[in-house]
C-alpha cells in the first residue's frame, strides 16, 4: 500500500517543537529569535510565500520583521538594508525572498548576508561547510526532504538516490545531504542522456526541475520513494491548479511512498526555516550549530 507522505502534519510537529524550544530560549536570554524577511517588488507568488512564513514564525514564537522594497529598488539600497540587518543584534536570521527583479544580482545579495544569519543556507560559506560534511545552516527545502526521508526510512545507507535537477537551492545540496546519509547518489539534469532509465534505477527519486508532470509512471522503479519538490501552476479546464514535477496520479500506485503537491515538501520548507532561525539564534549566543 502506497504511503502518502503528509508534509503538513510533519511540518506542524516541527513548528511545535521549535515553539517549545523558543519558549526556553526566551526564558534564558530574555529575547525572541528574530527573523527578518525582505520582499522586493510585488510578485504575487512571493507575497504569498512571505505571508506564510510570517504566519509560521508567529506560531513558532519567533519575532518576525518584514521589509518591503519597491520593484525598482537599487542594488545599493538592498545591500544597505542587509548591512543594517547584519548589525542588528535582535535579528538572528535574514531571508531575502527570491527571485529578485532582473536588475538585481542574487549572488551579491546572498554573499552580503552574514553567514551566521543566512537561514536560507545559500551563502558560499554555508555551502562549503555542507559539502565538507561540517555543521552548517542547511538550505530549507533539501533539509525538509531529508527529514521526511529519515522519518520513513531511518537507515538510508546503500540506497540509490537519483536527484533530478542540479540547482544551487535544491539539487546540489540535496545530493550532498544524501551522500552524508551514505546513499549512492546520481544527479541528472538537462544535459544527461537516458534520464528516464537512470530515474528508473532509483530507490529514492527526488524531482526538482520545475517541469509540471514530467516524471511519469514509466520513470519510476516499483516500490521507490518519490519526493516531489516541484510546485507548478498549470491551467486545467480554465482553472489554475498546483501540480508537481511528478505525475502523481499515474505514479502513486507503483511506488511505496510519495509526497503530494501541495501538502508535501512546501510546508516542510517553511518549517525548516523556523528551525534554522532558532538554530542561528542559538549559535549567535554561543551554542553549537551541530
Amino acid at each position: 500500500m502506497t504511503i502518502k507522505i503528509d508534509g503538513k502534519a510533519l511540518a506542524d510537529e516541527i513548528v511545535q517543537r521549535v515553539a517549545n524550544d523558543v519558549s526556553i530560549f526566551k526564558q534564558e536570554h530574555s529575547i525572541a529569535p528574530g527573523l527578518a524577511v525582505v520582499l522586493i517588488g510585488e510578485d504575487s507568488a512571493s507575497a504569498v510565500y512571505v505571508r506564510n512564513k510570517v504566519r509560521r514564525a508567529e506560531q513558532a514564537g519567533l519575532r518576525s520583521i518584514e521589509h518591503y522594497l519597491s520593484a525598482d529598488a537599487t542594488q545599493q539600497e538592498l545591500e544597505d538594508l542587509i548591512d543594517d540587518l547584519n548589525k542588528d543584534h535582535l535579528v538572528h536570521g535574514i531571508l531575502v525572498q527570491l527571485p529578485l527583479p532582473a536588475h538585481l544580482s542574487e549572488n551579491r545579495v546572498i554573499e552580503a548576508i552574514s553567514p551566521v544569519k543566512d537561514v536560507d543556507g545559500f551563502h558560499p560559506e554555508n555551502v562549503g561547510r555542507l559539502v565538507a560534511g561540517q555543521a552548517a545552516l542547511t538550505p530549507c527545502t533539501p533539509l525538509g526532504c531529508m527529514i521526511m526521508l529519515k522519518r520513513l526510512l531511518p537507515d538510508l545507507s546503500g540506497k540509490h538516490a537519483v536527484v533530478l535537477g542540479r540547482s544551487n537551492i535544491v539539487g546540489k545540496p540535496m545530493a550532498n545531504l544524501l551522500l552524508q546519509a551514505n546513499c549512492t547518489v546520481t544527479v541528472v539534469h538537462s544535459r544527461t542522456q537516458n534520464i528516464e532509465s537512470l530515474c528508473r534505477t532509483a530507490d529514492i527519486l527526488v524531482a526538482a526541475v520545475g517541469q509540471p508532470l514530467l516524471v511519469k509512471e514509466s520513470w519510476v522503479k516499483p516500490q521507490a520513494v518519490v519526493i516531489d519538490v516541484g510546485i507548478n501552476s498549470v491551467l486545467v479546464e480554465g482553472k489554475r491548479k498546483l501540480v508537481g514535477d511528478v505525475d502523481y496520479n499515474t505514479v502513486f500506485s507503483k511506488v511505496s511512498a510519495i509526497t503530494p503537491v501541495p501538502g508535501g515538501v512546501g510546508p516542510m520548507t517553511i518549517a525548516c526555516l523556523m528551525q534554522n532561525t532558532l538554530k542561528a539564534a542559538q549559535f549567535q549566543l554561543g551554542m553549537s550549530l551541530a
